[in-house]
This record gives structure tokens, sequence and C-alpha cells, in this order.
């Protein structure tokens, strides 16, 4: 970076800042338009998109039922970001913070709203009594990894992601800085995996689903098409554990859901019942 940029005194927004969201970012909250959401017949209403926080709860849930959870029966509607589904009025009323996804609970009285995805992960969990470990130290470490992905997405996401793959140009500071961290984070996993199956033990619960969603995602699947460059075969013990984890059955239905991209017979745009998956 050879020309300094000098920040002004005040900031103002640039609405042709660039960049593939440039169009959905922007400094303030609320909704910018009337769209109530749709509403299904099952005890759970999910709103969200099968981006790696997205895919976190429908992972879940699709555990759950698939262990005999009957009252994690949901409906799941697709939130379509590009077109600023998430900045409709029904939306925002369940997540103020206009990002998927968000979750109802409509078994409460009053319904329970829950957004953030790590936020859901816990309250399904602690609901159903499952993939949360019960002894307090376990669960503490349980919960650690999960805040430690919770505190670690921006940096894979909206850093390294960012200025590798969507920036409107390519800038070797931030690239640097972003890439030292996630190489810093697929590590702090890779050795944290050496001698356990799943990143708390023995036993596979919301923590990995967590992780995985993220970090599975970029060594298995080349998100940002950045494989080679952060070379994530090297991380051996992460690519083991993702692959096993995305073996389940019921991982490989969650990553379909609410999915409008890909190969047809990777998409259920909407989910409604097991048949959506036939």
């Amino acid at each position: 970076m050879t020309d300094g940029y000098t920040p002004p005194k005040v900031w103002t927004w640039d609405t042709e800042s660039g960049g593939k969201f440039a169009k959905i970012n922007r400094p303030i909250a609320g909704p910018t338009k009337d769209k109530e959401l749709p509403r299904g017949e099952h005890p759970l209403q999910l709103h969200s998109l099968a981006t790696p926080n997205g895919v976190k709860v429908t992972i879940l849930l699709e555990e759950l039922l698939a262990i005999g959870k009957t009252g994690a029966e949901y409906d799941a509607y697709t939130i379509n970001i590009g077109d600023g589904d998430q900045f409709g009025s029904g939306f925002v009323a369940i997540n103020p913070n206009s990002k998927i996804p968000a979750l109802i609970d409509t078994t409460t009285d009053p319904e329970t709203r829950i957004f953030e995805s790590g936020a859901i992960l816990m309250y399904l969990a602690e609901k159903f009594g499952a993939f949360i470990p019960t002894d307090l130290s376990a669960r503490a470490e349980c919960h650690s990894w999960l805040m430690w992905q919770m505190g670690s997405a921006p940096y894979v996401g909206g850093g390294f992601g960012h200025f590798y793959a969507y920036a409107p140009e390519r800038w070797e500071y931030p690239i640097n800085r972003f890439t030292m961290e996630v190489k810093r984070l697929l590590d702090v996993l890779n050795r944290n995996l050496e001698d356990k199956q799943f990143l708390c033990g023995d036993e596979y619960n919301i923590a990995d689903i967590a992780n995985y969603s993220w970090y599975g995602a970029l060594v298995l699947h080349n998100i940002y098409d950045a494989a080679e460059f952060l070379e994530v075969e090297s991380y051996g013990n992460v690519v083991r554990w993702a692959k096993e984890i995305e073996a389940r059955p019921a991982v490989q239905r969650g990553r379909r859901v609410n999915r409008p991209w890909g190969p047809e017979e990777t998409q259920v745009v909407e989910r409604h019942s097991a048949s959506d998956f036939d």
C-alpha cells in the first residue's frame, strides 16, 4: 500500500464504496420496508440462509430430529440477504441486528425469539437436553469453544474473506494481516484436535457444529477460493475432524436447508418436513 489514507474528521457514508456486499451494508439499523414473515405449522420457525452461520442451526435441528426429539420439528424460510430480506419489518422484529439466522419458538407464552447463531445453538441444546454436556466442567469447555468460534468468525469472514475475495481491490496489508490470523486459528484447532476426536473430547456437541460450519467450509469446500493460498490440507487434524462431521446424515441434510444456489439436488430452499429432502 503506497498511497496512504487520511481519515476525515467525521466519517460519512459512501453508498458507492464498492465490494460484493456494498448494496446491503449500511451504518444504520431498522427496517427499510414492510414485509411480514411467513408462518408454518411447526413449533419452531426459522428464517435463515445456508451460510456458515445459517447451517449451524439447521444442522442442530436435523441432529435433534434424528435422535427422536419431535419437538424440534421446524419450518425454515429463506432470507435472501442479497435482496435485502433481512431489512424487512417482520425479520427486524425478531432480529434487530438484521442478520441471519433468527428463530421463533412458538411453544412458549409469549413466543420466544432467539437471534445470533450461537445463542440459538445454546437455546436448542438446553431446551432439548442434547448435544451439550451435563457436567459443569465439560459444559464450560463446550461453551468456551462455542464462544471461541463466535469471536473468531469475523476474522475469517469479515476480515480474510472480505479482503481476499470480495473487496473491490486486493490490498497486501489487510490480506496479510487476516491471513496470518486465519492460519493461527486453524493451528489452534489443529493442535486441540491432535489427541481428541471432537473439540471437547469423545462427544460431539454444539461446539463442533458451530466450528465445523466455518472451518469445515474452509478446509473442505474452498470458500473464498483460498484453499491453496491457506494451505488448508496442512491442518490434517482439522481436515479429519471436518470430514467425520460432514459424513453424518443430519449434517448433510442441514447443509441443504435454505440453500438457493448450487446443483438442484443440494437445494432445499424451504424446509417443512423430512420429505423435502427426497
